[in-house]
């Protein structure tokens, strides 16, 4: 692992599942920070980890999920788990950073997975079905001798290196196949790029330009990649075969920095850009719908 790249316990850490899984009836129309967009596994709401705990834009409404309000700074949806990193809530007497936190009753309760007071993981991705995570480390700590990208396939008791051969340039995103744990997708400044083989070596998938945004489609055939620059979502065929164009909304001085795709609705995707700018189109990207403007919900 070279720096050139990057320049268990059980505690329930919130009590606050005893008020169901269902969003608080408080709106939560301003995300001062987006780290994260995730649809539910029922695709009945999309997911935004903000500076305080988690919103929730569903049926034309944004709401709160009830639970610890950490600040989450990394964050990503398998099927039956949400993984999550970041700091407790000013005045909170858990342990900074949070380490790799997880929750699986949709974010009202948290527990420890790994690393508490140690790391603070800002990309992370999972595999939807697979549960594989992988996670950046930019810190050395008890588990991770070095810097680099390491992924776990139980939950966060053991980690493994990867050497990541092949990149050469600052990674700006992170995604996992939903099936396959071996593979996973960074965007870097010189494009995505794809490992097979636990990110022992990637190669350039796409065109060679920045990419700020990727995300694995749920069919498990397609990459989409968000190119720097261009009001676009490349949506490429992991065989290389084929590359398609979604047109984005005019973005001004802007990029796309977290994509989702709905597992039960795949039309529906969602993105969201630098200047916290959201957007869902229902069918396939033909038409968009903006939902939150420079944080504000709409």
């Amino acid at each position: 692992m070279t720096g050139k790249l990057f320049r268990g316990l059980a505690l329930v850490l919130s009590t606050a599942g005893l008020l169901g899984t269902a969003e608080t009836s408080r709106a939560a129309t301003t995300l001062h920070q987006v780290h994260g967009l995730a649809f539910r596994t029922d695709g009945k709401g999309l997911m935004v980890p903000v500076r305080v705990g988690i919103a929730v834009y569903r049926d034309g409404h944004w709401n709160k999920v009830p639970g610890a309000d950490y600040e989450f700074k990394g964050f990503s949806m398998a099927s039956n788990t949400i993984y999550a990193s970041g700091h407790p809530a000013p005045g909170d007497p858990l342990t900074n950073p949070l380490g790799l936190v997880k929750s699986t009753d949709g974010g009202a309760t948290w527990r420890w997975a790994a690393l508490s007071g140690e790391s603070d993981f800002h990309l992370m991705a999972a595999g939807y079905r697979s549960n594989v995570l992988y996670v950046v480390n930019t810190e050395p700590n008890s588990r991770m001798p070095e810097r680099g990208v390491y992924f776990t396939e139980d939950g966060g008791k053991s980690w493994k290196p990867s050497p990541a051969a092949g990149l050469s340039s600052r990674m700006a995103s992170l995604a996992v196949h939903p099936s396959r744990p071996g593979t996973v997708a960074v965007g870097t400044s010189e494009g995505a790029y794809v490992s097979q083989d636990f990110g022992a070596s990637f190669s350039r998938i796409g065109p060679q330009a920045a990419v700020t945004a990727v995300f694995f489609d749920h069919d498990a055939e397609h990459l989409y990649s968000a190119p720097a620059g261009a009001p676009v979502l490349h949506r490429i065929a992991l065989d290389g075969r084929s590359r398609t164009e979604l047109a984005l909304p005019k973005l001004e001085r802007d990029f796309v920095t977290y994509i989702a795709q709905s597992p039960a609705k795949r039309n529906e995707l969602a993105i969201a850009t630098q200047q916290r700018h959201l957007f869902l189109t229902l069918n396939g990207g033909r038409t968009w719908k903006q939902i939150a403007r420079e944080g504000d919900g709409l």
